[in-house]
């Protein structure tokens, strides 16, 4: 899970006429609306958060039309900036800011870690925090099993991803074992890697028959194909 964006913009509308002190009620809905659908996205483990409307110094007036909220700025959950407009001859256009209090259960670390050693499941465990002001927390402790640390991470820190990197689980020139399954059948066979990779990572392999072959890494030293196989001479290999 990661908190880098809102990617969506909920539009959150009242029929006129709408009173000013109405005005700040539609953007809070269309705010909580907002969150409520990004921490649904975002799978965002037991979301609690709470809205709070900030209005701008101009003075807001009534609107005899239909006013309508929506997300303008929504980066941060700690701060965004929300834009109500009023229809009409003499609609008019109001920015609000809206600050959300975000908590979560994220993964933390159960214990210190060492640059460069990979995460296994004992070191990391869930809990609530705040994470209104953070853009890469994680929801999903299996998503950072495997991983490491690119600096030594502590016991009860966030985990963020821009502190982790996957290890090369494929070096470029080592033998490598390719893996095909299809149904209940699975085929292996030797090959040589002729691209390094993480998991996940599409790579080139030569297989056994000397035919290179597109393959996503699936552990350390496997890899599973990903399309049929090209010939060595191909030139877009």
């Amino acid at each position: 899970m990661s908190l880098c964006c809102i990617p969506f913009s909920v539009a959150w509308s009242a029929a006129g006429p709408v009173a000013a002190a109405q005005v700040p009620v539609i953007v809070e809905a269309a705010a909580r609306q907002h969150i409520a659908r990004w921490a649904e996205n975002a799978g965002l483990v037991e979301p609690q958060f709470g809205i709070t409307v900030v209005p701008g110094t101009r003075p807001l007036t009534g609107c005899a039309g239909p006013v309508t909220a929506q997300g303008a700025e929504t980066r941060l959950p700690a701060r965004m900036r929300f834009v109500a407009v009023c229809a009409g001859n003499n609609g008019w256009r109001y920015e609000f800011i809206v600050r959300a209090q975000v908590s979560a259960r994220i993964v933390v670390m159960a214990s210190d870690l060492a640059p460069g050693k990979v995460l296994a499941d004992e070191d990391v465990l869930l809990e609530r925090h705040d994470i209104s002001s953070i853009t890469d927390s994680i929801g999903d402790p299996g998503e950072v099993v495997g991983m490491s640390g690119k600096r030594g991470l502590r016991a009860g820190e966030v985990l963020r991803r821009a502190v982790l990197t996957a290890p090369t689980l494929v070096k470029r020139g080592q033998p490598v074992v390719i893996v095909a399954r299809h149904e209940q059948i699975e085929v292996s066979m030797a090959g040589d890697a002729l691209d390094s990779g993480a998991r996940g990572d599409a790579v080139r392999v030569r297989n056994a028959n000397g035919t290179v072959i597109r393959a996503r890494v699936a552990g350390a030293g496997t890899v599973t194909p990903l399309t049929a196989p090209a010939t060595a001479n191909s030139p877009s290999e």
